[in-house]
């Protein structure tokens, strides 16, 4: 999929800053339009200024409008919509209203963490499922750039239709989605082009299922083949965990259509590691490493989760490890997807392990999006124009692009409602987030779930709630910092993990020692 690119000699630009630290609910009310040239003077240009009020109410906004191409570095200056509204989206949101040469951050839906955060203004009652209602908000609004966050978006198509829109998009289309759609078709593509990953069936029967697990013994891995948010692997010990997870899966139906066929794979032993890639259809920049905590509870039991908590960069991605994954895994993802007539546009994010018995990396899955909370850690790190670099992927000149990282190491503890990944209860009150914040000027809360309540007060409204997120010049800095952020807030029905980072800091009392 190639990203189309605006040609447009001058953009009407909107500041998000200018529009304060709000989100702009509802559709679009009233709409008064002029030439631009009534605006500035004898300039003349086709296109059209408009002041909008959003919602029931009319909502007069100060806009800072200006029109122009480029910025003083001669960089094309750019009005980015974030799909999306989870701790993800919001550490995009961060690093591109960083951007130099962004102009304007929008974020739809968001939540009202990014909002009060004046990171983005959020667009809650844009619809995304409806790729006719997202084309309008961008034309209307002079969006430059889509930044697709969440994953069912990319599968549904919403990339497909931008794109066709000529709207130049960050993220992959439908087909290329598959990749993590459906792990079905992510294994094949590895045994075609020869990408190292665990040895795998596919299943639709329950009865074959199991037999295969009989034959196999354990620990096995189940996989529901389709999209379950993040809770369609179980890593069975025993033989009853895997029957009970196919039982799950194919009889009792419990992820639909995601669980109606299942990939059984070998139990790889080695340390895991998040490897990400920036990638253009044919070009592929790798980003910072990062490794998360996705099991529930210290010391890594517990059931898996979307992920606990990070920590950027991973000591276990050497500078040779990380070339061995772009040459084995990477690459040949790369040139395999473009074989296949499906190009590759967006971030690859590959799930590795590099195994004890041979020390090389295997592939254990792909999504097509940022981890989350690894998105977290690397916004945090990442020093360089984010508009600019995801433009640059969007038209296939990543080849001109280099990355700049802050040398600080950045670690993010996530809170969660207890409960979490099971049953948990929503509408808990969470205090004291500004306090947090002002801890320290290396802190950062991200906000994954969270809306607010008549009073104003932050309400928890998903499993994953905050991630604390902090910079150290080393990661015992960085757990501290982020650590005394996460105990002055004030939420009693949240629980963290108290050891992330400790695989990192194992590594280095090793080195030191």
């Amino acid at each position: 999929m190639a990203c189309a690119s605006l040609n447009i000699e001058a953009s009407l630009k909107f500041r998000a800053k200018a529009l304060g630290k709000n989100c702009l609910p509802g559709h679009l009310k009233s709409v008064v339009s002029y030439p631009v040239s009534q605006i500035f003077g004898g300039l003349s240009s086709p296109i059209r200024g408009e002041h909008r009020a959003y919602g029931p109410n009319l909502i007069v906004r100060s806009l800072n409008m200006t029109v122009a191409a480029t910025n003083d570095r001669g960089e094309e200056r750019v009005t980015v919509l974030v799909v999306g509204g989870g701790g993800r989206e919001h550490a995009l949101c961060y690093a591109l209203e960083r951007s130099p040469s962004c102009d304007a951050v929008f974020c739809a839906p968001g939540n009202p963490g990014i909002a009060q955060s004046g990171d983005a203004t959020c667009i809650p009652d844009l619809d995304i499922t409806n790729s006719d209602a997202v084309i309008s908000f961008c034309r209307d609004w002079g969006v430059g750039l889509v930044v697709v966050g969440p994953e069912a978006p990319l599968v549904a198509g919403l990339a497909n239709d931008l794109v066709k829109a000529g709207i130049p998009t960050f993220g992959p289309s439908s087909g290329a989605a598959a990749l993590e759609g459906s792990k079905d078709f992510m294994k094949k593509l590895c045994d075609k082009y020869n990408i190292p990953t665990a040895k795998y069936q596919t299943f639709t029967d329950p009865a074959e299922a199991k037999q295969y697990i009989k034959d196999h013994g354990a620990p096995i891995v189940v996989k529901a083949d389709g999209l379950a948010a993040g809770k369609g692997v179980v890593v069975a010990t025993t033989l009853d965990e895997a029957f009970k997870a196919i039982d799950t899966m194919l009889v009792e139906d419990s992820f639909g259509s995601a669980g109606s066929r299942i990939i059984i794979e070998e139990f790889l032993v080695g340390e895991e590691a998040s490897f990400f890639a920036l990638v253009d259809g044919e070009t592929a920049l790798p980003l910072e490493s990062a490794q998360d905590h996705k099991r529930v509870g210290d010391g890594d039991v517990g059931p898996n989760t979307g992920g606990m908590g990070a920590y950027s960069p991973a000591p276990i991605v050497t500078e040779e490890l990380k070339q061995k994954v772009m040459e084995r895994i990477i690459l040949p993802t790369v040139k395999g997807m473009a074989a296949e007539g499906c190009r590759f546009v967006g971030v690859l994010y590959a799930g590795i392990i590099i195994e004890k018995k041979s020390g090389l990396p295997k592939l254990i899955e792909y999504n097509v999006r940022f981890g989350d909370p690894e998105c977290q850690v690397l916004m945090m790190r990442l020093e360089s124009d984010l508009a600019q670099v995801l433009l640059a992927a969007c038209r296939g000149e990543l080849g001109k692009i280099s990355l700049t990282w802050s040398p600080e190491l950045a670690t993010v503890v996530v809170m969660a409602s207890e409960g979490y990944p099971g049953a948990y209860k929503k509408g808990t009150i969470i205090k004291n987030l500004d306090e947090a914040e002002q801890i320290s000027p290396a802190v950062k809360i991200f906000h994954a779930g969270t809306t607010v309540d008549r009073d104003g007060n932050f309400i928890a409204s998903e499993g994953r709630v905050l991630g604390v997120t902090a910079k150290g010049k080393d990661i015992e800095e960085a757990r501290a910092k982020a650590y005394d952020a996460v105990n002055v807030v004030d939420w009693p029905e949240g629980f963290y993990r108290h050891d992330i980072g400790w695989r990192a800091l194992k590594h280095r009392h090793m080195v030191a020692h």
